[in-house]
């Protein structure tokens, strides 16, 4: 699919599917996702990129960014995957029109099938060196190791109303555990200095090939190694969970996120393990009826009734002996096609250390037993309190329905 202006794909079928994308409410009808998609929009499909400093004052009120801008990159990657989601529900436009921010580009574009006499494809990727070293995290790969495949049931402590309707069903139970993709950066002169680089922009080898053309000079040494990683504590809330769903010998399937399909979450109940920033396709179906709207970094949630925000302070503090504090959010509910989905997560490691257990424990808090003994869809919040990556305590903040 080419990438084509004003020029070739005209004012008028750009217009439309701007049009078509705002009224479908994809975006919402106020916020900072929104606005930004009409500045963009409204620079037209010929215009020249917007910078991260252009954004930053035009989009949310910061005049004085210089240079690289977090908050800038992060919208506009989640923008980047509102619209494909967008498309993988609503189809494309008339000719195969859809909007796209292309790869390394903070610029709206129209996107049509490329013409019959337009140049193929571009060249694959060099994938010729392989990454040297393994990685080393032996959760990581006893994890991937159980990707795909089925757990076995055994000694587990008895569901509590949480887990109970998950046992009660008939649909197969899926648990989704949030991956981050890696690459390797290679260095031709000293090999033994060459890394692993997570890159907010890069979720997959294509997002990879896609920046290696665009900038060749920042991701030309850049290979896909192979690996994604999971976080530690995934393993540790693995362990808690997993002998619960898996009583009786019931089988309990472990995909990535990276995985999950659209089909999969309309077949089997969800269970979702790991950080908010790792959710992939559930964090719109878990937070489109939430209370809660996850923040500009993934560290923190916003508390819509209250405006509130709770940001995690481990990524600050966990190098020092100080206490600091960490939010972790639990939620069930049932998905616009039936299934059941539970989210455990936290915002980081120690939040999801700290709410796994609460969330198999045999007696939950009141607040929570009373929401959960039913069919209620509902969501809580807890504070962690931790010291160097140990969760010391944990805290109820809100539990309610949701919406």
């Amino acid at each position: 699919m080419g990438w084509r202006g004003e020029a070739v794909g005209g004012r008028d079928a750009f217009a439309a599917e701007v049009a078509r994308v705002q009224a479908s409410g994809a975006l919402g009808q106020a916020g900072r996702l929104r606005e930004l998609f009409d500045y963009l929009a409204a620079r037209g499909a010929d215009a020249p990129p917007a910078s991260q400093a252009e954004i930053a004052d035009s989009v949310f009120g910061q005049p004085d960014t210089e240079g690289d801008d977090a908050t800038a990159r992060v919208y506009v990657h989640r923008l980047r995957k509102r619209l494909e989601d967008f498309y993988a529900a609503h189809g494309e436009g008339p000719g195969g029109a859809k909007l796209a921010l292309p790869p390394g580009t903070y610029a709206l574009r129209l996107a049509q099938p490329p013409a019959a006499d337009d140049a193929g494809p571009p060249p694959a990727p060099r994938y010729a060196r392989r990454w040297p070293y393994a990685l080393g995290f032996a959760a990581a790969l006893a994890l991937a190791a159980l990707a795909g495949r089925y757990l076995p049931g055994g000694d587990a402590p008895p569901p509590n109303a949480f887990w109970q309707p998950f046992l009660d069903s008939d649909r197969p139970i899926v648990i989704v555990v949030g991956d981050y993709y890696l690459f390797g950066e290679i260095d031709p002169i000293r090999p033994e200095q060459s890394r692993l680089i997570r890159d907010f922009r890069v979720d997959s080898p294509t997002d990879l090939a896609s920046l290696q053309e665009a900038e060749p000079a920042r991701y030309g040494q850049a290979e896909d190694v192979g690996l994604t990683y999971l976080p530690l504590t995934t393993a540790f809330a693995l362990r808690h969970v997993v002998p619960v769903l898996a009583r009786g010998g019931r089988e309990v399937r472990v995909i990535a996120a990276s995985e999950l399909e659209p089909d999969t979450a309309r077949e089997a109940n969800i269970v979702y393990l790991g950080l908010i920033s790792g959710m992939g396709l559930l964090e719109d179906t878990t937070f489109a009826g939430s209370g809660f709207a996850v923040g500009d970094s993934y560290d923190e949630l916003i508390d819509r009734p209250s405006r509130r925000t709770y940001m995690s302070e481990e990524a600050r503090r966990l190098a020092s002996p100080v206490f600091y504090r960490d939010y972790g959010y639990l939620a069930r509910f049932e998905a616009p096609g039936g299934s059941l989905v539970a989210v455990v997560a936290g915002a980081r490691e120690t939040a999801l250390r700290g709410l796994a257990p609460i969330s198999t424990g045999r007696d939950l808090p009141d607040r929570i037993e009373d929401l959960a003994d039913g069919d209620a869809s509902f969501e809580a919040l807890f504070q962690i309190t931790g010291q160097q990556g140990a969760d010391l305590s944990e805290k109820l903040l809100i539990a309610r329905k949701r919406r």
